[in-house]
């Protein structure tokens, strides 16, 4: 059983970029468990149809501790299975202890099966406190993939969670797997990100265009392979997937410097 954690820049679009990378694994036969780490709950709303999962949290603030597996998993698009960590109420405690609760909460209830292929933990926005941490800090995710494009912050995110990723390899065995670009067409966003990866010491595992269908998929609340399988941004996530599956590259980042990140942007920022 592998278990990936997807991070990366707050609205860069990691929960589309999962679901449909677990769709595509999903399709070809994989049994996937996806656990959404973000207070929004809208990691598996594309698997499921709809934002009709109750959180972990809700279930153990309604039912209390005594609760069954059933009672926090669904069963989404190819038998996929979803969780939610959910959070508190806005403004009121840490969302970062909601990954902790759940993952604790997963092991206790026999969730990791042996059947399983892979685990996905969509973890919100960077790292940025021990709670969204928690999957690398602790070993759960040994695979990291960080979602990122050519636009600057994005890139300075990625970038700080790599030296995240570098700071808990030896603790908790974490490594880099690679980056994903989705794209947002950026000048130059293919060859930045190839060079941006290289300077970590890793690869870019996939570029992902930019492409309507996607959110066209997204408002049936759908992902784009079970939306319309047949189009070439379905593809796109399958050769992803495929990427994912088939990659054996870990490797512990080398982040940047501030200065030296700024430079690859520029050097990039300005080729004909």
């Amino acid at each position: 059983m592998r278990q990936i954690a997807i991070y990366g820049k707050g609205g860069i679009g990691k929960s589309t970029t999962t679901q449909n990378t677990v769709a595509a694994l999903a399709e070809a036969g994989k049994k996937v468990l996806v656990v959404g780490c973000d207070p929004k709950a809208d990691s598996t709303r594309l698997l499921l149809h709809g934002l009709s999962q109750k959180t972990v949290l809700d279930t153990l603030r309604d039912e209390g501790e005594d609760i069954d597996l059933e009672d926090i998993m669904r069963e989404g698009y190819e038998n996929t299975r979803c969780v939610e960590s959910g959070g508190p109420e806005p403004g009121v405690g840490c969302a970062g202890r909601g990954i902790i609760t759940s993952i604790g909460m997963l092991e206790s209830l026999g969730a990791y099966t042996p059947d399983l292929d892979y685990v996905f933990y969509d973890v919100l926005g960077d790292v940025v406190c021990g709670g969204f941490a928690m999957p690398i800090r602790e070993g759960k995710a040994r695979e990291i993939y960080i979602v990122a494009s050519g636009e600057m912050m994005a890139l300075y995110a990625a970038n700080n969670i790599s030296k995240g990723i570098k700071k808990f390899a030896d603790s908790g065995g974490v490594r880099l797997g690679g980056i994903i670009c989705n794209s947002r067409k950026v000048d130059n966003e293919y060859e930045l990100l190839k060079a941006f990866a290289g300077e970590l010491g890793s690869r870019l595992i996939h570029f992902v265009p930019r492409d309507n269908i996607v959110q066209r998929a997204e408002i049936n609340k759908k992902t784009v392979i079970d939306y319309d399988p047949a189009v070439p941004q379905a593809q796109e996530y399958r050769t992803l997937a495929r990427n994912i599956d088939d990659n054996d590259m870990f490797v512990i980042p080398q982040p940047m410097t501030q200065d030296r990140l700024e430079e690859l942007l520029m050097t990039f920022g300005i080729l004909d």
